[in-house]
């Protein structure tokens, strides 16, 4: 999700969990999750958002921005939709996973800020800095 405000800004997520707790530039992502067998991916772009946010997608038209491939192998698909949200509203689903002997429940990100794209270029992984630059040569 991208936004004027005045400046050309976009919206990251923290991954959560306790791997990430104490970490923050090159660790940001665009909001984003797993493809559901069968599933379409723009289909799953709106799911993972609504399920990583707590908030729908906003209305408008998606543009494709492309994929990249990260270190670990995983191809991320993005797309670029103009929108706004409050980042207080950010109701983050849940994941679980053994942590310190037990299964634990932690949520998916654990915040969720606005950035003009110097700062964003900080945050982001940057296997996802592609999608930075293709934003920024769109039209309009």
């Amino acid at each position: 999700m991208w936004r004027r405000s005045p400046d050309l800004q976009v919206l990251l997520a923290h991954p959560g969990g306790p791997f990430y707790a104490r970490k923050d530039d090159g660790v940001w992502t665009l909001p984003k999750g797993e493809v559901d067998e069968g599933e379409d991916l723009l289909t799953a772009a709106y799911r993972e958002f609504q399920e990583e946010l707590g908030l729908p997608a906003p209305a408008g038209e998606p543009v494709p921005l492309g994929q990249v491939r990260q270190r670990s192998g995983k191809i991320v698909t993005a797309w670029a939709m103009e929108g706004d949200v409050d980042v207080d509203a950010v109701v983050p689903g849940l994941f679980e996973m053994p942590w310190r002997g037990r299964l634990q429940s932690f949520p998916e990100i654990d915040r969720a800020a606005w950035f003009g794209l110097p700062a964003a270029r900080e945050k982001l992984l940057t296997a996802q800095h592609p999608f930075l630059d293709r934003l920024s040569e769109l039209p309009g």
